[in-house]
């Protein structure tokens, strides 16, 4: 009891009322051991405590307006009467809760929570929040700063960023073979295998990793809020509100209760019920091969397919085999994300896990037909070279018939009786031709010799022939 005394008058002290009325306390005593018992000294002491104190609270006052501004970045002049509120009730010990609010996570001391009051919350530009009483919500809080009542309290925050989120086997996970370091990373493991896993219409089990991007809806156009704060990444009040507040329900497969889903669950949740959706429409098989020429395999299709699901209103349906027929059906996974301020911007599958036994086999596959694949391509190419090679001839041999046929064409020529000058007039514009298309190649060379060999041969034979004669005919 006389500890909590002495520590209230202690208190006391800190303040200009404190000191000022101990001050004169202290003056007054010191007036009467030395005598001093005149009425007007007291009447004058007590109007000089009275100036003394009012002094210190207008003073004190208009000091806290003053510099409560510069405590926090305010751009709204109308906060500058509740930061100067806030440190007033400070200054008395009566505050309520002081929080920072960093990528949508609440950055709080210990007890801080717990505390009631008017209070403060600051909030970055990737952060925004809902405030609510016991018995209502109340307001949707973007980046900046709000002043909150004594009766309010923060029902939930979410971060304003894009989010990527993956789910399924991590890169080094081998979720189908036998525990080799420990069962307990075995089975977390496992865990991650379950999450996508999915069985194909001829009974496989696949499990992907499925990366997700998503976020809190965003505004068309970004404005400045209350607080005079643009986020970069935008702020939607009713997408943030219904974020928070409408709590996503669902069946616990394990234990058979309701559990409830915070906003950046739902995605994922989504996205992997449309994929073990589809994933029973095709075979094994399907899933890596296309069914036509440069057409998606399997994979993509499934793929293509989440990506319409969870971005479009209406969405082109496949049906039990994986095939499209132009029938266009309503998404309701779309309209949940609606209805909750969230939206997904890309879906992906990675790395697909599949028992070992179902990879040869795979391989195997591959293998023949490329092999096949191979064979044709062989036939197809021996086809081609037979084809340009009779082509080839074929173009040859006019090209030699209409060269061989130069000193014919156009003439009108008696019979030689000198064969030997018949066999000058082929050869000569061969010869012509050649030296025309003459290149450093050996093979033109050699044939441009064997072509002065017969050159020679003839201008020999020629010369010991007799002439022909004028005209007439063979003799």
């Amino acid at each position: 009891m006389i500890r909590k005394l002495f520590s209230g008058l202690g208190t006391s002290l800190h303040t200009p009322i404190g000191v000022i009325v101990t001050a004169n306390l202290i003056l007054v005593a010191a007036a009467w051991l030395v005598g001093i018992r005149a009425p007007l000294f007291y009447i004058i002491s007590i109007l000089i405590l009275g100036f003394d104190i009012f002094v210190s609270v207008t003073l004190q006052d208009r000091l806290i307006h003053f510099f409560a501004q510069f405590v926090l970045p305010i751009q709204n002049p109308e906060h500058r009467e509740e930061i100067a509120t806030r440190v007033k009730n400070f200054e008395g010990g009566r505050r309520g809760p002081a929080m920072f609010v960093k990528n949508g996570r609440m950055i709080l001391h210990k007890g801080e929570a717990k505390k009631r009051g008017p209070g403060l919350i600051v909030l970055d530009t990737a952060s925004a929040l809902v405030l609510r009483t016991d018995t209502e919500i109340k307001d949707t809080v973007g980046p900046g700063i709000k002043f909150t009542k004594g009766n309010e309290y923060v029902a939930g925050s979410v971060d304003l960023r894009a989010q990527w989120q993956f789910i399924g086997p991590l890169a080094t996970d081998q979720p189908f073979l036998n525990p080799i370091s420990s069962p307990k990373e075995y089975n977390e493991s496992l865990g991650r295998r379950q999450r996508t896993n999915g069985w194909t219409r001829d009974g496989f089990e696949i499990s992907p990793t499925i990366s997700i991007r998503f976020s809190v809806k965003r505004p068309g156009k970004k404005a400045p809020n209350e607080s005079g704060v643009t986020s970069y990444y935008g702020f939607d009040p009713e997408a943030v509100r219904n974020a928070v507040v409408r709590q996503f329900d669902f069946m616990d497969a394990e234990g058979g209760g309701i559990t409830q889903m915070d906003w950046d669950e739902l995605p994922a949740h989504l996205v992997v019920n449309i994929w073990r959706e589809y994933i029973r429409k095709f075979k094994f098989d399907e899933l890596f091969s296309s069914r036509e020429v440069d057409s998606p395999s399997g994979l993509q299709t499934i793929e293509e397919a989440i990506n319409q699901r969870v971005k479009k209103s209406h969405v082109d349906r496949l049906d039990d085999t994986g095939l499209r027929h132009g029938d266009w059906a309503e998404s309701l996974e779309y309209k949940q994300l609606q209805a909750h301020g969230l939206e997904i911007m890309d879906v992906r599958i990675h790395k697909v896990l599949f028992d070992e036994a179902l990879e040869k086999r795979i391989i195997d596959q591959w293998n023949t037909e490329w092999y096949k694949s191979a064979a044709q391509e062989e036939r197809h190419l021996k086809e081609m070279e037979g084809l340009n090679e009779t082509a080839g001839r074929i173009e040859a041999g006019k090209l030699f018939a209409t060269t061989a046929s130069q000193k014919f064409s156009g003439k009108t020529t008696l019979p030689q009786d000198n064969h030997f000058k018949t066999l000058q007039l082929l050869i000569e514009p061969l010869k012509e031709f050649i030296l025309n298309q003459r290149d450093d190649s050996n093979s033109a060379s050699e044939e441009e010799r064997k072509l002065e060999e017969i050159w020679k041969w003839l201008l020999d034979n020629t010369s010991t022939q007799p002439e022909a004669p004028a005209s007439g005919g063979r003799k």
